[in-house]
């Protein structure tokens, strides 16, 4: 593939939440300047990221079965997977969750609701981070 080729093809976000409406919300903020790939558990993003690496995930921390704490926990243990960028979105502002994915290496934490423009730029923002 050639620089430009590489250059022009849109960065993957892996969007993942138990709500259909907030990930489809996601999808329609996002899907015309990324590639956006939905998922509804933590399950099923440890299953996707067996096969594919994403260049972010959108990751909610409250979600039946594995929360998101204990997906983060598992993604930062996966070889070739653990420095993929993570952004934490929440219902909830607590703060055992803020200090537990914060020393898991997160990179930045949304509440819901969230508006599309800050979605926008708090992704462009890690994005550029990782630029640098």
């Amino acid at each position: 593939m050639s620089q430009t080729e590489d250059s022009n093809k849109k960065k993957c976000i892996l969007a993942v939440d138990d709500t259909a409406v907030v990930l489809t919300r996601i999808l329609n903020t996002l899907q015309d300047d990324y590639d956006v790939v939905t998922v509804s558990s933590g399950v099923r993003a440890l299953k996707y990221l067996k096969q594919e690496k994403p260049d972010l995930i959108l990751l909610d921390i409250r979600m039946p079965q594995k929360d998101g704490i204990a997906t983060l926990r598992e993604i930062r243990a996966m070889k070739d997977r653990a420095d993929v960028p993570v952004i934490m979105l929440t219902g909830v502002e607590d703060k055992s969750s803020v200090v537990e994915t914060a020393r898991l290496g997160i990179c930045d934490y949304i509440l819901k609701p969230f508006s599309a423009d800050e979605l926008q730029i708090r992704i462009r923002k890690v994005f550029m981070q990782k630029e640098h």
